[in-house]
C-alpha cells in the first residue's frame, strides 16, 4: 500500500503552520511503509488508511512542538511508546532531540529497534514498565516526558512525572475535553512534584479534538512513587 504523495503529505503539515526538513517525507514514508508490513502480523495500530496515518499519526505527534516549545537538545522520553508515536515523529522533525523510547511489551520494543535504525533516528529503545523506568536508572533523567494514551491523568503523572527532571515538562497527548479529568488529577500532580501549565485544546484537519496538557516539574517526585502498576490502576492517586 503506497503512502500518501510528497505534494499531500507537505500540504497537510503546511496548513498546520510546520515545514518539513529536508529528507523529513522519506522517513514518514518509510516509516509508514514499515508500519503496514508489521501491523500486517502484530497488532501496532488500528489506524491504517495511507491518509490517516499521515494525519492521526505524524501530525498528531508533531504538532505538539508547534503548540508548546522544546529547547534545542532537550532529553525526551516517550513512555508506553508503542508504534514509536509521538516520540519517533518528534525524532524525525526535531532531529536534535534523541529519544528514550519505552514499551513493556518486548515485541514492540524490537519493532521500533528495526525502525529507528532503517529511518535513521537516534533513539535508545527501552524495554520497560513505566513504573520500572521511574523506580531506576531514568529516573528524573528528561527534560521532557511524553504520552499519547487514554488512561486518565492521574495515572498517567504517575507513570510519567517520575522520569521528569525538576525544571522538566511532562507533555500528555490527550483527546477532546478533559477538564473534569484534569480537576480530578489536580492532587495527584501536585503530589508528584508538578503543576499544570497549560491545557491547549486544537483539533486535526479531520476535525478530530484534541488536548495538549502540560505539567511542569516543580519539585522532585516523592521516593514512594511511582508506585506499582496494580496499585496505580486499582487506587489512583
Amino acid at each position: 500500500m503506497e503512502f500518501v504523495i510528497r505534494e499531500k503529505f507537505e500540504e497537510l503539515f503546511n496548513a498546520a503552520g510546520i515545514k518539513l526538513l529536508s529528507g523529513e517525507y522519506d522517513k514518514f514514508a518509510e516509516y509508514a511503509r514499515l508500519l503496514a508490513e508489521k501491523n500486517a502480523v502484530m497488532n501496532l495500530t488500528a489506524i491504517r488508511e495511507p491518509g490517516e496515518v499521515a494525519e492521526k499519526h505524524f501530525l498528531d505527534s508533531v504538532l505538539p512542538l508547534k503548540l508548546c516549545e522544546v529547547p534545542l537538545g532537550a532529553s525526551l522520553c516517550d513512555v508506553g511508546s508503542g508504534a514509536g508515536f509521538p516520540g519517533v515523529p518528534i525524532a524525525i522533525h526535531r532531529p536534535d532531540i534523541k529519544p528514550a523510547l519505552i514499551d513493556s511489551l518486548n515485541k514492540r520494543v524490537v519493532f521500533l529497534l528495526e525502525l529507528c535504525e532503517k529511518i535513521g533516528v537516534e533513539a535508545e529503545c527501552y524495554h520497560l514498565r513505566a513504573e520500572e523506568a521511574g523506580r531506576g536508572a531514568l529516573r528524573e533523567k528528561f527534560d521532557v516526558a511524553t504520552a499519547r494514551a487514554v488512561s486518565g491523568m492521574r495515572v498517567l503523572c504517575e507513570y510519567c512525572l517520575p522520569l521528569v527532571k525538576v525544571g522538566g515538562v511532562f507533555l500528555a497527548l490527550k483527546g477532546g475535553d478533559c477538564a473534569d479529568e484534569l480537576k480530578e488529577a489536580s492532587g495527584a500532580i501536585k503530589t508528584l512534584g508538578g503543576k499544570v501549565e497549560k491545557s491547549i485544546e486544537y483539533a486535526l484537519p479531520s476535525g478530530d479534538r484534541r488536548t495538549l496538557v502540560v505539567v511542569k516539574k516543580l519539585a522532585p517526585t516523592p521516593a514512594a512513587y511511582p508506585r506499582a502498576s496494580g496499585k496505580i490502576s486499582a487506587k489512583p492517586l
